[in-house]
């Protein structure tokens, strides 16, 4: 969809591309960590019904089996830093004895 209006430069056209459901799903996910909070606002990004959202949105959710802490933000040198720290859990193999 392109938008058209005159300047004294002349027409000037700014297009609008609505986000991708990747794009959507990626910032319902940096904005919520509830599952049904991220459908609701993937959704509402795309303008598609929640059934349409929710396969794509449970697909791309972060496996179980992760641990996630996140600092708070911390102001160094007048640049503000995130850390994001993720664990995943391995499977142990149990050895047989004897």
């Amino acid at each position: 969809m392109t938008t058209t209006w005159n300047t004294k430069y002349g027409p000037r056209r700014v297009r609008h591309d609505p986000p991708t459901l990747k794009e959507a799903i990626d910032a319902a996910q940096g904005l919520s960590d509830q599952l049904q909070d991220q459908i609701e606002i993937a959704a509402s990004l795309m303008d598609l019904p929640v059934e349409a959202v929710r396969a794509e949105v449970i697909k791309a959710a972060p496996p179980r089996n992760t641990q996630r802490i996140v600092a708070p933000p911390v102001k160094e040198g007048g640049v503000t830093r995130s850390v994001i720290v993720e664990r995943k859990v391995t499977r142990r193999a149990m050895r047989p004895t004897g």
